[in-house]
C-alpha cells in the first residue's frame, strides 16, 4: 500500500521515540523506503544505529556534515520524499515547527520542504492542553500539516489523560490515506449508519442514543480509499459524506430491504445501530393520552441483517463486518455474537453512559477476529474509521 513511496521520518526527543522502532519496521512492511532523521533529544532515547539498521538506510542527525552535504544536501534530503513525518513530535518540536525555525537538521528539513507533513504530537498532558501548545497546533493546522493523535491512556510520567503517541499502526494508517494511496479502487462496500427508528404512532418511535458519526467516519475513510462506497443511514445526527451512493431509511426493515438491493459487494461493514425490536400494528394516528389507561403495544423481532448477509450461501461479501456495542462483559459478548452472527469481524466497544461513546466524539474499541482480541486505544473516531479501513484494505487487496 505504500509501495514505491520514501518518507522521511523525523524523530523528536521523547520516551516515545522507542515507538519509531516498530513504526520503521510497520512502514517498510507495507512497502515504504524510510529515512530516518533524529533530533539530537532523540538520540538520549534511541540509537542512531538502532534506527539505520531498520530503516535500511543512514539515520541522520547533524545539518553540518560536510560528506553528507556533499552526497545529499538538505535541502534535496527534505524534498525526496513523498511525506514527512514527525513522530514523535515534541511540544519544543511542534514550537520550532510553528515559529519557523531552523536551527538544526530537523527543523531545517521542516522548513525547507515542499512534500506534505504529517505530525504525531507526544508530550505530557499538561503539556499538550497548555494554551500555547493549543495555539501552535492552531497555526501547524493551518499552514496544512496533518495530525494524528494523540491518543488517551497513562503516560511514562505517571500521569494519565491525551498525550501519547498515536501507535505505529495508527500512524501508518494515516500516512497511507495522507498519501491518497487508493488500494481500494474497484471494490464495492456497503455501509450502514446510524439509529434505525420504528414507529409507534405518527409522532412516536422507538429509537437508540446513535448519532452515526462513526459509521459516516468509516464510509468517508473507505472513500478516500478509492473504494465506491453504498451508504445506508438511519436518522443520524451528522451529514453523510459527499460521494457515496447515499439511501437513507428509517426502520430496519427499510434497512434490510435496502442492504439486500444493494448486494454484490466486496465487503460490509454494518455500523449501524438497528433496533432489535418494532412495534406490531403502528397506530396511523397519534394514541391519546386517556387518564388511568395505558396503551398496550405488542413488540415483534425485527431482521437480523448482520446474521442474514453473513450466512448468505450465494452473494455473501468477502468480507463482512459487525459491531457490538455493550455496556457489561464487553469481549465475551461480542466474541459470542461473532459466532453467532457468522461474520469476519465485530467491532466490540462499552457504550456505557460514563464512556461518552454513544453519542460522542471519541471511541474505544476492540477488534475481534479469528485471530483473536486486539484492543485499540481511545482515540477520535475519525481515526478509528482510518485504521479500519486500512484493515479492510489489507483484508481486501
Amino acid at each position: 500500500m505504500l509501495r514505491g513511496k520514501r518518507i522521511l521520518l523525523i524523530i523528536g526527543g521523547g520516551i516515545a521515540a522507542y515507538k519509531s522502532l516498530d513504526l520503521i519496521r510497520r512502514l517498510r512492511e507495507r512497502g515504504a523506503e524510510v529515512t530516518p532523521v533524529l533530533t539530537r533529544a532523540a538520540t538520549e532515547f534511541v540509537t542512531p544505529l538502532s534506527i539505520s539498521a531498520l530503516a535500511g538506510e543512514k539515520g541522520y542527525t547533524d545539518l553540518f556534515d560536510l560528506t553528507d552535504e556533499a552526497e545529499m544536501g538538505h535541502i534535496q534530503l527534505s524534498r525526496v520524499a513523498d511525506l514527512v513525518l514527525v513522530a514523535p513530535a515534541t511540544a519544543d518540536l511542534m514550537a520550532r515547527m510553528a515559529q519557523g525555525l531552523a536551527n538544526d537538521l530537523a527543523t531545517t528539513l521542516l522548513l525547507a520542504t515542499d512534500t506534505p507533513v504529517m505530525i504525531a504530537p507526544s508530550m505530557n498532558v499538561r503539556m499538550w492542553e497548555h494554551p500555547a501548545t493549543r495555539r501552535n497546533l492552531s497555526v501547524l493546522r493551518q499552514d496544512g500539516v496533518t495530525v494524528v493523535g494523540p491518543n488517551e491512556g497513562d503516560m511514562a510520567c505517571g500521569e494519565y489523560g491525551p498525550g501519547r503517541m498515536a501507535e505505529p499502526l495508527q500512524i501508518v494508517d494515516a500516512a497511507i490515506m495522507a498519501l491518497g494511496d487508493t488500494p481500494l479502487a474497484g471494490t464495492r462496500l456497503i455501509v450502514t449508519s446510524g439509529p434505525t427508528h420504528e414507529p409507534i404512532d405518527p409522532v412516536r418511535y422507538i429509537a437508540n442514543r446513535s448519532s452515526g458519526a462513526q459509521g459516516t467516519a468509516i464510509a468517508a475513510a473507505l472513500l478516500s480509499l478509492g473504494a465506491e462506497v453504498v451508504f445506508v443511514t438511519g436518522p443520524a445526527d451528522v451529514a453523510p459524506p459527499q460521494g457515496v451512493e447515499l439511501i437513507r431509511v428509517d426502520t430496519a426493515v427499510e434497512m434490510r430491504a435496502a442492504v439486500m438491493a444493494a448486494l454484490p459487494a466486496d465487503a460490509a461493514v454494518f455500523a449501524a445501530a438497528v433496533a432489535d425490536w418494532r412495534v406490531v400494528g403502528a397506530s396511523d394516528s397519534k394514541i391519546k393520552k386517556v387518564s388511568g389507561s395505558f396503551p398496550t403495544l405488542e413488540f415483534a423481532e425485527n431482521p437480523d441483517i448482520l446474521a442474514e448477509v453473513s450466512q448468505l450461501e450465494q452473494g455473501r461479501p468477502g468480507l463482512v463486518i459487525g459491531f457490538a456495542a455493550e455496556t457489561d462483559d464487553v469481549i465475551a459478548h461480542a466474541t459470542a455474537k461473532r459466532a453467532r452472527k457468522g461474520c469476519d469481524w465485530i467491532v466490540a466497544n462499552n457504550v456505557s453512559p460514563e464512556t461518552g461513546i454513544m453519542g460522542g466524539t471519541e471511541n474505544r474499541v476492540t477488534l475481534i477476529s479469528a485471530q483473536g482480541a486486539e484492543a485499540w486505544p481511545r482515540m477520535g473516531k475519525d481515526a478509528v474509521a482510518r485504521q479500519l479501513a486500512a484493515r479492510i484494505a489489507d483484508a481486501l487487496v
